[in-house]
């Protein structure tokens, strides 16, 4: 009857799933206590077990049937135009839409928070690839600005499924990152000691770090083996983390979601009414968009051509003028299959990537990136 009338009933007494889920979570919640309590001898709800992989751990987990199934988050989310991906960033940064500083901005680590947003709206990257990326495994800055974008590894300890894939980020967007890790970044950690927490685990000391790994506790071990719940227990030579994200006491940096929510309230407040509330997902979901607008166009086609008239970055040169747009996304986004890609574009734009794609796509699935290049950082 309560679900009746919550879901089906008088209009100004319905709920969204959103809202029906998270009640039966709290009432679910009650009665468990109170069956622990012996208040209550039973609960109203019934449950289906299941096992899930948690950081490489099978655990097992229950789910109260009388939860309403929703959409699967990549269905849902939406992405940013250019206009407001470079609204936001400069609001993170603390900067005005015209780019000059905002008199009524209050913030902290602008240059932290935009130059991780540039990041991740460059790379595709997922919240808990890039707030546990250490700052050895940044890729080196060419020595020369470049047109082609820089390769960027990525270990299998803190991407999703465990796949270890390469994605590739801006000179530009690299350029503010290295910019960030030696101005502000150093600023933060300076005069800092960083212990973590008892309930993390022991403290893995980092000594003579480097690209491809460091001695942690007198042993020498690779980035690229460390799990996320490791990496928050590092402490680098100068005692700070060694995460790429600080905080102003040197302490790793986790919260992105709540930055990025209430930079997107100020942008909405101060700017621009229709501006949405950023999830850090919805930075991989724009970077998706632009990659596959400048691919389907030639943008890049163009610039692996000249590229590799040049002698400069041929095997990328080869991969970006010999695979198709759609294959070359799902590589970048580590997508298992290009139908997951599919989910992350808009049809309009997906359409115009023309039916030789939609053919390419449905019938073959090369290597990619991994048949032109040895990734193992």
């Amino acid at each position: 009857m309560y679900a009746e009338y919550r879901l089906a009933g008088e209009l100004k007494d319905r709920w969204d799933p959103s809202a029906w889920n998270l009640n039966m979570g709290i009432l679910s919640g009650f009665y468990s206590w109170a069956r622990e309590e012996g208040i209550a001898s039973a609960v109203p709800f019934s449950y289906r077990t299941g096992r899930r992989m948690a950081e490489g751990v099978l655990v097992e987990v229950e789910r109260n049937l009388a939860k309403l199934r929703t959409p699967r988050p990549h269905t849902t989310i939406k992405y940013l135009e250019r206009d407001f991906a470079e609204l936001f960033v400069r609001g993170l940064a603390g900067l005005g839409p015209d780019g000059e500083p905002d008199p009524r901005y209050r913030g902290r680590e602008g240059a932290r928070n935009a130059a991780m947003a540039g990041l991740v709206l460059s790379s595709g990257l997922r919240r808990q690839e890039f707030t546990h990326l250490t700052v050895y495994e940044v890729p080196p800055l060419p020595s020369r600005p470049r047109t082609l974008p820089v390769l960027f590894p990525l270990s299998h300890a803190i991407t999703k499924g465990q796949k270890a894939r390469t994605s590739w980020i801006s000179y530009e967007a690299l350029t503010e990152v290295h910019q960030y890790i030696e101005l502000d970044r150093a600023a933060s950690a300076e005069g800092f000691t960083w212990r973590p927490p008892s309930k993390l685990g022991e403290p893995l000391v980092v000594e003579e770090p480097d690209w491809d790994g460091a001695f942690f506790n007198g042993e020498r071990r690779s980035w690229r083996k460390l799990r996320p719940s490791e990496r928050l227990r590092l402490v680098a030579p100068d005692g700070s983390s060694p995460l790429l994200g600080l905080q102003s006491s040197g302490q790793p940096f986790v919260d992105w979601a709540t930055v990025f929510r209430r930079t997107s309230a100020r942008i909405r407040e101060r700017f621009e009414p229709r501006f949405p509330t950023v999830a850090p997902h919805r930075l991989r979901h724009s970077m998706a968009m632009a990659t596959l607008e400048w691919l389907v166009t030639g943008y890049y086609q163009r610039a692996a051509a000249l590229a590799a008239d040049t002698g400069d970055d041929a095997a990328m040169a080869l991969y970006l003028t010999r695979n198709d747009p759609m294959l070359i996304l799902r590589d970048l986004l580590g997508h298992q299959s290009v139908l997951s890609t599919e989910l992350y574009i808009n049809p309009r734009e997906l359409h115009q990537t023309g039916e030789k794609s939609q053919v390419a796509c449905s019938r073959r699935e090369p290597d990619g990136l991994r048949h032109y290049y040895d990734l193992t950082p």
